[in-house]
């Protein structure tokens, strides 16, 4: 905070005994994440605490959403995030992240938000969550991989490009308040692409894979950390990013 860094990203570490096909640990007021928020709120109030809205850290199924036969519902899975949005929002979140990607997610959120009073609480839409390979740390970190399969029949393909701007009208009509692609460098265009096509502000998600290729080349010697960082966000605000989720 003292550098100058007064905006947060919260994603939570939850014990295994905690984790349920329905997520219910997700909206405790008394959970990590919510426990959290409180902690920073009360020693830096003027801070931006932004939220993630996903299932997949409290799931026994390691996806984003409730299961059942091998197959994620969409409209169950909706209902669990608002429970989720609603209770970090009344735990002191200015900004709530939907990065689940079910159908139609966005616009219940924010009924759902609005509907508790949280008409101020932004809503960062993950409008173009692509199924990638550069997952891989933070996943290991928060021991949320898939428990069976992958995420590709809700997260979007690598190869198509387009799709991009058909989610990015689709939340906007919804009331997302700013549209993120994730992750980063790999998908400039798709930056440049959401930059030209709206007026909503974009944010860029520097992913735990890009976080660690540089640091092992930094650590091996082949790469200077602090000039190719600063070239990397560099790169994002070049290509229009107005928001930057990075671990440096």
């Amino acid at each position: 905070y003292k550098y100058g860094v007064k905006s947060f990203v919260l994603f939570p570490k939850v014990p295994d005994e905690l984790k349920t096909n329905l997520g219910v640990e997700a909206y405790n007021p008394e959970g990590i994440v919510h426990r959290a928020i409180r902690m920073i709120k009360e020693k830096y109030p003027e801070s931006v605490v932004c939220t993630d809205v996903a299932l997949d850290p409290y799931s026994d199924q390691g996806h984003d959403g409730v299961v059942e036969n091998g197959k994620i519902l969409n409209d169950v899975t909706i209902n669990q995030l608002c429970k989720q949005a609603v209770s970090q929002a009344r735990a002191g979140a200015d900004i709530v992240a939907p990065s689940d990607m079910m159908d139609g997610r966005v616009g219940a959120i924010r009924d759902a938000l609005d509907s508790e009073g949280f008409t101020d609480v932004s809503i960062l839409a993950y409008t173009a969550k692509y199924a990638s390979a550069y997952y891989g740390p933070f996943r290991d970190a928060l021991d949320s991989h898939p428990g069976f399969g992958d995420k590709k029949t809700y997260q979007q393909d690598p190869a198509n490009g387009r799709e991009a701007l058909v989610e990015a009208a689709l939340d906007a009509s919804e009331g997302a308040d700013m549209l993120m692609v994730k992750p980063g460098m790999p998908y400039l265009d798709v930056i440049r692409r959401l930059k030209d096509n709206s007026d909503l502000p974009i944010a860029a998600y520097h992913v735990s894979g890009e976080y660690a290729m540089i640091k092992a080349a930094c650590e091996r010697g082949w790469l200077e950390e602090k000039d190719i960082v600063l070239e990397t966000l560099t790169c994002f605000k070049r290509a229009g990013a107005d928001i930057i989720l990075t671990y440096y």
